[in-house]
């Protein structure tokens, strides 16, 4: 028994140094003290001597630095060379264009909390919060999507000349050109604002202020290129697009088979060297109405007029519109949805080197300015348009879940529309902490490659989600298409967001994890880094400190995640209130976990990890949830912890957290290697999988929220056009939402009296004059009754057409051309 305590004692000291991550020298001495003053007690002298010299067995030698570099890293160098993948150019410009931000510290299993709670707040500054008080709410007032979708196919003149005459192509270009100079935030404000109103408005909007030439030229173009089309951008005289994708080369942008080659020839009548290019792009946003094209091609020189290279690689230039050659196509018509979006194409076009952004000494860079702007772009503008939808989701079904009554009863009171409800209030609570992060993190100068990934991912995905559940509640009000709704256009438009800027099921299979694995480890990207370098001994001593850094991290993760596991997470510091610190240990043992389970999923698969993209993308998952739970935690903090935001933290929270469960236990049990499976379940989940979905009364909850007007719903609707407008059919219905609520106890007399046969009369309106009459209700409530049934008819009636209006324009036009004929 003696000897059991010494064994113990020395192994619960070097858990406890594992778990608290001290140094080696620190573990040693810890260990052995520990080991020695327990053996004295139990006297259990043999046992202690041998625990000792097996201690120092393991600890002298990694103690003996040169000894170790020379007889342990060493060889581990030479190994790891042969079996590590090299990078080529464009994974390693990818890996280096990004930053990392607080997802480094979840990646880290023992995130420290205060890097995430100093943040500074975002907030607008007066001036944005006067834009969309003013321009941004003018212009959502200006806007009828029927029309639009419908009638035009495009936005109405009047507003294409507001949007430009208001700066809104140039919010992101400074002030010193001209353009609104605003936050990331300020960008994201306004495009969900005007999702709201307007899927088209709002990618219109979206992007010449994402991905495209104004981004690109700020941050790359030569000072003559700015000086001249900044300014025409941010007042709209200059319409931008950008033109990447093509037939054969979509979401792999590396191999896009467009092509440049370096030559001579003449322009403006002058003999001058330039590039003849050949090109076929698709699904350009703005290319129809563009008065400036960007493109991307691969660049060659094989008569090598510019240097010693003939492939200078992928290349960016700027081309106007009337460049003699190019083509820009008919549009396409994307799920009638008809934001400006067609092909361009040209054959053998001559053009100065001139057009090239940033000039001819930028020829061969464009890969990692398109990286290192995409995950900025990535950041704001899908995940902004989704949320805007959300928010407009929540604001339009909570409402009308509360008018509208089958069974004598608000249809927002039934068990299964209440499931709906709580999904939609829930998960636009995640995604508007998670657009608001990623907005952030733009605006402390981060490069958020790997959370604008998860932003995009998830928040297009929540949407369709979102939007499915609100066309669900709204049932046939939201199939009927028309200018009475609301819902069936945004529905529609969900898969576009899905597939653009990297398909979601890439995104998430290839890219969250694929990023995060190597930007985000503390030691991974070092090791790597180490056999670039070309003197011996620095290789060799920069590998050494990265790989018995990783060692020892992954002993801390392995201890970590056990003991947070064996605990339920209900030990070690955490910041918060008593409410919240319960969910930063939860993200802390999940941190753990993940980083152990990537560490082992990286170590024995090795290379063959990048082919695994279910395990990949699961790991990805978790790796997406901690930081979409970190950010709803960080709002929470911002927003003063407000008690009524509870029910929606909670069930947005313990989503996460089962979603997190669920994603690491299908690594586990999908883990080639079986033994090596057996140990992580044994050491991420000692007790088995114990965390739950959120439950039926929490969900009770989310759903009377969103269903009546309060401080949280106020908040989870902002940024959302809820003026009642008479274009504005969710502001109207919001107005009455407070009547809606009053007469609830009114219809109860009322219904009562009828249902107790005191009331003959057949008509609503002689019921309740009888009603009144009778004393059943008041004058004033008799009014308040009528006034709310007028108001709720409006709401969930629905459109009616003649046959010849729904005729498209070309097919009507035609048939009367025939008509006139035969007459």
């Amino acid at each position: 028994m003696s000897a059991i305590l010494v064994v113990l004692a020395a192994l619960i000291a070097s858990g406890a140094c594992a778990y608290h991550r001290t140094s080696l020298k620190t573990w040693a001495i810890a260990t052995a003290a520990t080991t020695f003053v327990v053996g004295l007690l139990a006297r259990a002298p043999v046992t202690t001597v041998i625990v000792l010299i097996l201690l120092a067995a393991v600890a002298v030698p990694l103690l003996m630095v040169d000894f170790r570099r020379k007889k342990i890293s060493a060889p581990l160098l030479s190994m790891f060379a042969k079996v590590t993948p090299k990078l080529s150019e464009t994974e390693q410009t990818a890996l280096e264009a990004g930053t990392v931000g607080f997802e480094g510290e979840l990646f880290s299993g023992m995130p420290r909390w205060s890097v995430l709670l100093k943040q500074p707040k975002p907030e607008l500054s007066v001036e944005e919060q006067a834009f969309l008080d003013g321009p941004v709410e003018e212009l959502c007032a200006m806007v009828d999507d029927w029309q639009i979708t419908h009638e035009l196919a495009d936005l109405p003149p009047n507003v294409w000349e507001f949007i430009k005459k208001n700066k809104f192509f140039g919010m992101i270009i400074p002030k010193s050109y001209g353009g609104l100079g605003f936050s990331a935030l300020a960008h994201s404000a306004v495009l969900q604002k005007l999702s709201s109103m307007s899927q088209t408005l709002a990618s219109t909007v979206a992007v010449p202020n994402s991905l495209g030439p104004g981004e690109l030229l700020m941050h790359y173009g030569s000072d003559e290129q700015k000086n001249h089309f900044l300014p025409r951008l941010a007042d709209g005289r200059e319409v931008p697009c950008f033109a990447l994708t093509g037939p054969y080369a979509g979401s792999d942008a590396t191999s896009i088979p467009d092509f440049g080659i370096v030559t001579k020839g003449t322009w403006n009548g002058e003999e001058t060297v330039g590039i003849r290019l050949t090109f076929d792009k698709r699904y350009i946003t703005l290319a129809p109405v563009a008065t400036i094209v960007g493109l991307a091609f691969r660049m060659y020189d094989p008569d090598k007029l510019l240097g010693d290279k003939e492939d200078l690689g992928i290349t960016l230039a700027l081309l106007p519109r009337e460049t003699p050659g190019m083509e820009i196509g008919r549009r396409h018509f994307p799920l009638n949805t008809p934001f400006q979006n067609g092909p361009i194409h040209a054959k053998d076009m001559f053009v100065p080197l001139s057009v090239l952004i940033g000039g001819p000494h930028m020829a061969g860079q464009g890969w990692r300015m398109l990286v290192e702007c995409l995950s900025v772009g990535r950041a704001i503008s899908l995940p902004s348009n989704a949320t805007g939808a959300s928010r407009m989701a929540v604001a339009a079904t909570g409402a009308y879940a509360r008018m509208r009554k089958q069974f004598g009863l608000a249809i927002g009171r039934f068990e299964g529309v209440e499931e709906a409800l709580a999904r939609i209030g829930g998960l636009t609570y995640a995604m508007q902490a998670l657009s608001r992060s990623t907005a952030a993190a733009v605006d402390r100068g981060e490069k958020p490659a790997v959370p604008s990934a998860i932003a995009k991912y998830h928040a297009t995905e929540w949407c369709r989600q979102i939007a499915s559940d609100a066309m669900d509640v709204h049932g046939g009000k939201g199939v009927i298409l028309g200018p009475k709704n609301y819902m069936g256009r945004g529905w529609q438009s969900v898969p576009i967001a899905i597939t653009v800027e990297g398909a979601n099921i890439m995104t998430r299979s290839l890219m969250i994890f694929g990023q995060g694995a190597i930007r985000c480890h503390p030691y991974v990207l070092k090791e790597m880094q180490a056999l670039g370098i070309a003197d011996y001994r620095e290789r060799l001593k920069t590998f050494d400190s990265a790989l018995f850094g990783h060692i020892g991290f992954g002993f801390s993760n392995a201890v970590r995640s056990f003991v947070l596991g064996l605990t339920a997470a209900r030990i070690g510091d955490a910041p918060g209130d008593a409410y919240t610190r319960r969910y930063y240990r939860k993200l802390n043992r999940y941190s753990a976990a993940l980083a152990l389970c990537a560490d082992v999923s990286m170590g024995v698969l090795g290379g063959k990890l990048k082919f695994k993209e279910k395990l990949s993308a699961r790991l990805g998952d978790t790796l997406s949830f901690l930081y979409i739970a970190s950010a709803m935690l960080k709002r929470y903090e911002d927003t003063g912890r407000p008690e009524a935001d509870r029910p929606l933290l909670a069930w947005a929270f313990h989503q996460c957290v089962w979603n997190m469960q669920m994603a690491l236990d299908g690594v586990i049990r999908n883990f080639p290697v079986r033994p090596v499976a057996w140990l992580l379940r044994f050491l991420v989940f000692p007790f088995g999988r114990r965390e739950v979905p959120p439950s039926d009364r929490l969900g009770r909850r989310v759903a009377a929220l969103i269903t009546a007007p309060s401080e949280a719903r106020d908040r989870l609707t902002t940024w959302t056009y809820l003026t009642p407008t008479p274009n504005n059919v969710v502001g109207q219905m919001n107005a009455v939402l407070p009547d809606v609520i009053a007469a609830e106890p009114v219809e109860r007399k009322f219904l009562k009296a009828f249902k107790g046969g005191q009331l003959k009369a057949h008509t609503y309106n002689e019921q309740l004059a009888e009603a009144e009459k009778l004393g059943a209700i008041t004058a004033a409530e008799s009014e308040l009754l009528q006034r709310v049934r007028d108001a709720v008819a409006e709401f969930i009636s629905v459109d009616d057409f003649d046959s010849d209006e729904l005729k498209a324009g070309v097919a009507a036009k035609a048939e009367k051309m025939e008509a006139s004929r035969a007459a």
